[in-house]
């Protein structure tokens, strides 16, 4: 139980602001059919997290634990630092190629892609890894990613509808230069 509610924490912070909020939002104000991309988002997530799981699982079983302890300390503090650092969205990660097959394919495709290699994905590795239990922290990681992006497909769904799609990509872009800014800074 606890794999699963660190997990969802975890992820659930780490997901805020990140590039796949920002391609929830963009496919929500492009489609506005919340439903078919929510399932897209949960469905891609379970599939990318639970692979990442069974790699944190394996890793566990190939190293020594004194090993391990070092690999999952400095990996917690490169996670932390990366944290800090803010994603940005490329315009083809915003229009889905899979455009003409619907909302549902468009989401699931883009969202398991962006999530390769992505900060939340190599958190799930390394909870699986810490907590030993597959599905907790693949649940506990899907969990944390609708968590997160949910409620922005939901506002997108109703923005979409009044505001157009270049200027949410504007005012996005905007906000991530003010974190890069603030992050150069500070």
């Amino acid at each position: 139980m606890n794999g699963l509610l660190v997990s969802t924490g975890v992820v659930a912070l780490a997901e805020i602001g990140d590039k796949t909020q920002l391609l929830a939002l963009v496919l929500a104000c492009r489609w506005r059919k919340p439903v078919p991309i929510i399932l897209g988002i949960l469905i891609a997530t379970l599939a990318n997290h639970a692979a990442a799981a069974v790699v944190g699982v394996a890793v566990t079983d190939l190293l020594t634990p004194e090993v391990l302890k070092w690999v999952l300390g400095l990996g917690f503090l490169a996670m932390a630092g990366w944290m800090l650092v803010p994603d940005t969205l490329d315009d083809d990660e915003g229009e889905p190629k899979a455009s003409k097959y619907g909302p549902f394919l468009a989401t699931l495709v883009t969202f398991f892609i962006v999530e390769i290699g992505d900060k939340t994905q190599v958190a799930t590795v390394a909870l699986a890894a810490e907590f030993q239990n597959l599905v907790m922290v693949t649940l506990g990681t899907t969990i944390g990613m609708l968590v997160a992006n949910v409620p922005v497909v939901l506002i997108g769904d109703r923005a979409g509808a009044k505001i157009p799609l270049a200027l949410v990509r504007g005012i996005s872009a905007a906000l991530f230069a003010v974190m890069g800014v603030a992050a150069l800074v500070w």
